[in-house]
C-alpha cells in the first residue's frame, strides 16, 4: 500500500501494536497522499496488515504514487542528543517480530486510537459528517463556500510527542536510521478526509479564504490531566490569561514541549502512550459568517435625538438614537447577531445634520443573510426612512471593511460646514458683525471643552475657521455660517467656554455671546459613493 517502504515496517508494527489507528500510522510514516487517508478505516487496516506480511519479501517501495499538493508538517521535538532510551518505567520496549503482524493489527482494531483519541476514526465517518451538515443547514446561513476549522484537545500534542519518542527509541534500538522528525499534522489529515464529504453534502466547495466558517471543538475529559506534568517542568509557559478557562492551552503546551528535555519527558509519560477507554467528544459544532458592512449617509432632523444610545449609570435618558433607528432594520434583514456603528464624526443631541448627511457605516456581525441586490438595498433604505420622521438615510449600500477607512479620514482631515443661531447680550447692528465675513483662516486654540472632559483627554487643540458669513436677524440675534476644519468645537467657539477657546465670537464682538441652535450643513467626505435615485 501507499508509499510505505521496508524502513517503515518497524514504525507500522510498533504503532499498531500500541493501539494507533491506521491513519495516524500513515501520519507517523510521513505519507502525504490525501487519497490514502480518505480510504475506509477497515480497508486501511487490511492494507497495513498486508504490508506487514509482505514487507520481508519486498525490497523497495510499493504501490501508488498519488499527486497531491505539498502538506504541512509538525515538528514534534527540538533536535537533541543524548536522551536515554528508556520509557517511563525505565525499560526498553521490545519490537514485535514480523510474524506478529496479526497480533499488532488485532491490538489496534476496535480500540480508540492512542494518539488522535478517535478523531481520525469515528469523526471521519459519514454519520458525523451528516451531523455537522444538519447543524449548518438548520442555522439557515447564506454561503457559497466554507472554511472548516478544528479545535483539538491540547493533550493530543503530548500524545503525539510520546508516540514519536517511542518510535525513535525503537529505531535507535534496532540500529535503523530515522532521518525525519516531523509528521503530517492531525488537523491537516483530518481536513483531507472531511473536506470532500462536507463539500458533497453541503453542495459548495471548501475554500481557505471563505468568510463562512464551520468549526468543531473536540474535548477528551478522560485525558485532560495529561498536560499537567508540563507545568512543573516549564512553569513559565503556563500563565493565566484573560478569557482562558485553563492555562493548559494548545499553544502553551506546544511551547512547553519545545522546552522540556527528552529524558525528563520519558520519566513522566508512557512512550508510546496507552489507549484511552473513550472517544473524544465533539463539544461544539458552530457556524459563523464573516461580517458584512453597510454604509450610507444619514440626516438628523430632531434636536432631541442622540447619535448613539444615551445611557448614564444604567439609566436611558432618551428613548432612541440615530444608531438604533438605522440598525434595527439592518439587524432584522441581515439576521445578524450584533452590530457596530461608526460615523465620520458625531453631532450633539440638540444638533441637526442637514444637507447631504453624515457618512456612517455599520458592521453586521455573523449575519445569516449576506446577499442583497441593489433593488433590495433601496427597499431597505425606504423602510428605514418610512419608520421615523427624525432621520433619513441615503446612498445605502454594501461596502468592504477596507473602504470604511476613507470615512474615518474625514474626521480630522476634511472640512465641515455649520449654521449657528447666535444671541448677544448687547444690542448689535449689521455693521457690528460685518467684519466677520472678511476673516479667513482664523486660528483657534481650543482646550478640551468642559462638557466632554469626562471622556476626552485634557489637551489644547489648534483648529481653523476657514470662512464665516454673517446673517443679521435683529438686535440680539444673528446667524453665522462657518466652514471649519473637522474636529472644531463650534459651540465653544461661540461662547468661549470660560476662556478655554481663544479667540471666540464673544471676544471678537467684545460682548457676551451664546449659541441657541446649531446645524451641520455638510460633512465634506466623498464617501460612500453617491447612488442614483
Amino acid at each position: 500500500m501507499s508509499s510505505l517502504a521496508e524502513k517503515d515496517r518497524p514504525i507500522v508494527q510498533l504503532l499498531l501494536n500500541a493501539g494507533t489507528c491506521p491513519r495516524c500510522v500513515l501520519r507517523f510514516c510521513c505519507v502525504g497522499s490525501q487519497m490514502l487517508y480518505r480510504q475506509p478505516h477497515k480497508d486501511l487496516m487490511k492494507d497495513l496488515q498486508e504490508f506487514l506480511k509482505n514487507s520481508e519479501e519486498k525490497e523497495d517501495t510499493v504501490c501508488l504514487a498519488v499527486a497531491d499538493p505539498p502538506c504541512k508538517r509538525i515538528r514534534l521535538e527540538p533536535r537533541q542528543e543524548g536522551a536515554d532510551d528508556l520509557n517511563h518505567n525505565g525499560a526498553v520496549p521490545q519490537l514485535p517480530s514480523a510474524g506478529d503482524g496479526n497480533i499488532a493489527v488485532e491490538s489496534s482494531a476496535g480500540k480508540v486510537c492512542n494518539v488522535c483519541l478517535g478523531i481520525l476514526q469515528e469523526f471521519c465517518e459519514a454519520d458525523f459528517v451528516k451531523k455537522v451538515c444538519q447543524k449548518v443547514n438548520s442555522a439557515d446561513y447564506q454561503f457559497t463556500s466554507f472554511v472548516f476549522s478544528v479545535s483539538l484537545p491540547p493533550q493530543l500534542s503530548v500524545r503525539e510527542r510520546a508516540a514519536w519518542l517511542g518510535v525513535k527509541q525503537q529505531m535507535r534500538n534496532l540500529g535503523l536510521p530515522l532521518a525525519k522528525d516531523d509528521i503530517i499534522q492531525l488537523k491537516e489529515a483530518y481536513k483531507w478526509i472531511i473536506h470532500p464529504q462536507l463539500s458533497e453534502e453541503l453542495g459548495v466547495p471548501a475554500d481557505g479564504k471563505s468568510l463562512f466558517e464551520v468549526s468543531v471543538v473536540f474535548a477528551h475529559p478522560e485525558t485532560d490531566e495529561e498536560c499537567h506534568f508540563l507545568a512543573t517542568a516549564c512553569p513559565d509557559c503556563f500563565k493565566p490569561a484573560k478569557n482562558k478557562q485553563s492555562v493548559f492551552t494548545r499553544m502553551a503546551v506546544i511551547k512547553a514541549l519545545e522546552k522540556i528535555k527528552e529524558e525528563h519527558f520519558l520519566k513522566h509519560f508512557p512512550c508510546p502512550p496507552s489507549s484511552p477507554k473513550n472517544l473524544c467528544d465533539a463539544l461544539e459544532i458552530q457556524c459563523n459568517n464573516g461580517a458584512v458592512f453597510v454604509a450610507g449617509r444619514y440626516n438628523k432632523y430632531s434636536r432631541n435625538l442622540p447619535q448613539t444610545p444615551w445611557i448614564i449609570d444604567g439609566e436611558r435618558k432618551l428613548e432612541s438614537s440615530v444608531e438604533e433607528l438605522i440598525s434595527e432594520h439592518l439587524m432584522a434583514k441581515f439576521k445578524a447577531d450584533s452590530f457596530n456603528f461608526s460615523s465620520s464624526g458625531r453631532e450633539d443631541v440638540d444638533v441637526r445634520t442637514l444637507g447631504n448627511g453624515r457618512p456612517f457605516a455599520i458592521e453586521l456581525v455573523n449575519p445569516r443573510r449576506i446577499r442583497f441586490s441593489a433593488e433590495e438595498m433601496k427597499r431597505l433604505q425606504q423602510a428605514i426612512n418610512d419608520s421615523s420622521d427624525k432621520i433619513q438615510v441615503r446612498d445605502l449600500q454594501l461596502v468592504t471593511r477596507s473602504a470604511i477607512g476613507r470615512m474615518k479620514e474625514g474626521e480630522e482631515e476634511k472640512t465641515k460646514t455649520y449654521s449657528a443661531l447666535i444671541w448677544t447680550d448687547k444690542a448689535i447692528q449689521r455693521e457690528d458683525i460685518a467684519f466677520l465675513d472678511d476673516i479667513k483662516e482664523l486660528k483657534l486654540d481650543q482646550k478640551t471643552p468642559l462638557r466632554v472632559l469626562h471622556r476626552r483627554p485634557l489637551a489644547v487643540r489648534c483648529r481653523l475657521i476657514h470662512t464665516m458669513k454673517s446673517e443679521y436677524i435683529d438686535e440680539h440675534h444673528f446667524r453665522l455660517h462657518l466652514k471649519t476644519q473637522a474636529g472644531t468645537y463650534i459651540k465653544e467657539f461661540v461662547h468661549g467656554d470660560f476662556g478655554r477657546t481663544k479667540p471666540n465670537i464673544g471676544s471678537l464682538l467684545n460682548r457676551t455671546a451664546d449659541i441657541l441652535e446649531l446645524d451641520v450643513e455638510s460633512v465634506d467626505v466623498d464617501w460612500p459613493p453617491t447612488l442614483a435615485d
